[in-house]
């Protein structure tokens, strides 16, 4: 076994909890269960990496079986890389059938015409999600297995989960071979991103719950005795109000956890007005300004105002059309990656 494929063999290792390694060993399904139960799991992790080390060069790895344990571990760990999501786009609304053999022989021939030292592998999941890892060489230098690409496409459909390297010159050359495979004419970066994938996903393919229902069961009835002393009166109109409230905000968010996004921001831009006697502003230039909102879950967080009584209900639907209106008007952030952007106002 190569040297370099035993070393990316150990830092992978190296990366996984103590805990999961065993787990994710017999996912990645190269090592034979008799040569797992040899492996001493309870001792510290050089040594585990070391012995998973000498198991694979006595079944001759290389670095395809190094790659999909890669693929393994961010997959279960997706949420440690920056996704972006992109569109293709075809004219006419025919649906061509998909074949996955084709598919994966049209991204090799793609991406290895462009450039000679690349590796590609593939591992297929759950909801037709195809995982497609890339490692970038250049034409001196071998593929660097440190700095990977992924894209991750759900077959027949227009969108593809992209997290690029650190090699962003070649993200044009992946793009072009996602169109190529996929039978598209192009392809546009939208403007979402963030480290939880399957946020992304539910906010694509609109999986969230947001039911808008205009009913709500009615709360258990209180038992307790009212103190004297206290309106009755008041007590019911609370209630009343508390009641409305979360109807209100059941309606316009749902019973289901929501998307998890953890930056949002936008610009306005609008016209200053003011009485023309004033001479306020002579010049009619447009009022701009960027609102932002940041928080480890955004949308949980602007789900809970209104009950907490921090906000008036239903919200501004300037904050409860984010998940809407993302693929057109808003750019998402990760709070780590806070880019210029954002909504203008009609």
């Amino acid at each position: 076994m190569d040297e370099t494929v035993a070393e990316y063999i150990r830092r992978t290792v190296l990366k996984i909890p103590r805990d999961e390694i065993k787990t994710m060993l017999q996912k990645w399904g190269f090592l034979s269960e008799a040569q797992l139960q040899n492996i001493n799991f309870h001792q510290i992790k050089e040594n585990i990496s070391q012995e998973v080390v000498q198991l694979c060069e006595e079944n001759c790895a290389d670095i395809k079986q190094a790659a999909v344990l890669d693929i393994i571990y961010n997959h279960i760990y997706q949420n440690k890389r920056m996704w972006s999501v992109y569109q293709m786009n075809k004219k006419g609304e025919e649906t061509e059938i998909f074949d996955l053999t084709d598919f994966k022989k049209k991204i090799k021939r793609q991406l290895r015409t462009a450039l000679k030292n690349v590796t590609i592998n593939f591992r297929e999941y759950e909801d037709n999600a195809i995982w497609i890892r890339v490692a970038w060489g250049t034409p001196y230098t071998k593929p660097n297995q440190y700095k990977t690409s992924y894209a991750v496409y759900h077959s027949q459909t227009p969108y593809v989960f992209i997290s690029a390297s650190v090699f962003r010159s070649n993200l044009p050359l992946l793009c072009q071979a996602l169109v190529v495979a996929t039978s598209y004419q192009d392809i546009r970066e939208m403007e979402l991103r963030g480290h939880s994938l399957s946020s992304l996903k539910d906010i694509v393919f609109r999986r969230y719950s947001q039911n808008f229902q205009t009913h709500c069961p009615r709360p258990l009835q209180e038992r307790n005795v009212a103190p004297e002393n206290v309106d009755l009166r008041i007590i019911r109109e609370n209630k009343t109000e508390k009641e409305k409230i979360e109807r209100v905000n059941w309606e316009v968010f749902g019973h289901g956890p929501q998307p998890k996004l953890e930056f949002a921001q936008y610009k306005l831009e609008t016209t200053f007005r003011s009485d023309p006697k004033m001479h306020i502003l002579d010049k009619k230039e447009p009022f701009r300004c960027m609102v932002k909102f940041s928080s480890p879950n955004l949308l949980e967080s602007l789900k809970s105002l209104a009950p907490a009584g921090m906000a008036d209900a239903p919200l501004s639907p300037l904050l409860t059309c984010i998940p809407h209106k993302a693929r057109n008007y808003f750019k998402i952030r990760d709070k780590k990656d806070l880019l210029p952007g954002g909504f203008t106002s009609p």
